[in-house]
């Protein structure tokens, strides 16, 4: 039996489907099992999230392998981002020792470090360090920008391209190693089937090292609406967007902790290099989303 928490999200969505042709039968940890869609008259689903820490106990039962995908970029009302991405992840790992499972596969980021300006990423890295000090045999994959079209970075874009131009957090210099959600979720499955030793760490990356700024110009040219961007000071950034989240602007604006997020940086020395050694060649982004560089 395999648990899966994070199903409803990007890659979850991705996943779920390979792990059911494969034969597997699935656990699903959600908050509403209507998210699932057609999925959930396949899966079994327990009840829960990343707040509710007892939920884990009983979505572990008979349980083999732990997917944990869930995380959160954003403070919740029932939990802040170091609560929902550190903290919870931690108590996922003890839940998943105690109830008897064998494997833990933990999805991080890329450049995840205690010493990040970024609290999801410090988050990430408390995590990281929970399921290395356990003593289930643990596969940890950290990725860089995953996308899909469609996804919600893009509808967000799509939006902001209304104005004349898209306003952009910071100079818009960082660099990402965009990896597709379809070869991200085949990663996945292929760590899962490999050999491995009892701690392994996978960094999955695209072919190509493009700054935010070039990936949001590909994600506009994808919508239909291309636009000039608008590269935005972080301290203007960051106080307009707390201001926002004080009045209550509601969730279709980023919170300035996902804001921040466009100004970090995401790759790996070994390029694609980590995904390839799995037997998946990440496609580039202007393939997927069909426009040209």
């Amino acid at each position: 039996m395999v648990l899966l928490t994070g199903a409803t999200g990007l890659v979850g969505q991705a996943l779920l489907p390979r792990l059911l042709a494969e034969g597997q039968q699935v656990r699903c940890l959600v908050r509403d099992p209507r998210r699932l869609g057609e999925q959930r008259v396949r899966v079994q689903i327990a009840l829960g999230d990343l707040a509710d820490p007892p939920s884990f106990r009983n979505a572990m039962r008979g349980v083999d392998t732990v997917i944990h995908l869930a995380c959160s970029t954003r403070d919740q009302p029932r939990g802040s981002i170091e609560e929902l991405n550190g903290i919870a992840s931690w108590r996922m790992v003890d839940a998943a020792q105690r109830a008897g499972a064998k494997r833990f596969v933990f999805l991080s980021a890329l450049g995840a470090s205690p010493h990040h300006r970024s609290r999801f990423f410090r988050a990430k890295a408390l995590a990281e360090r929970a399921v290395a000090e356990s003593a289930l045999d643990t596969i940890v994959l950290a990725p860089s920008l995953v996308y899909a079209n469609g996804d919600r970075w893009m509808a967000l874009l799509r939006r902001l391209s209304l104005l004349p131009v898209v306003p952009m957090c910071g100079s818009g210099r960082a660099q990402v190693q965009p990896i597709w959600v379809e070869d991200a979720a085949e990663c996945i499955v292929a760590a899962m089937g490999s050999a491995y030793t009892q701690h392994e760490r996978f960094e999955l990356a695209g072919p190509e090292t493009l700054t935010c700024a070039r990936v949001a110009h590909v994600m506009l040219r994808a919508s239909g609406r291309s636009r000039p961007l608008l590269r935005v000071p972080t301290p203007l950034v960051s106080r307009a967007l707390r201001l926002l989240t004080r009045l209550g602007s509601g969730s279709l604006l980023p919170t300035w902790d996902e804001a921040e997020l466009a100004a970090v940086t995401m790759t790996s020395r070994h390029g694609s290099a980590h995904a390839e050694s799995l037997g998946v060649s990440p496609r580039p982004i202007s393939a997927v989303l069909g426009v040209v560089l």
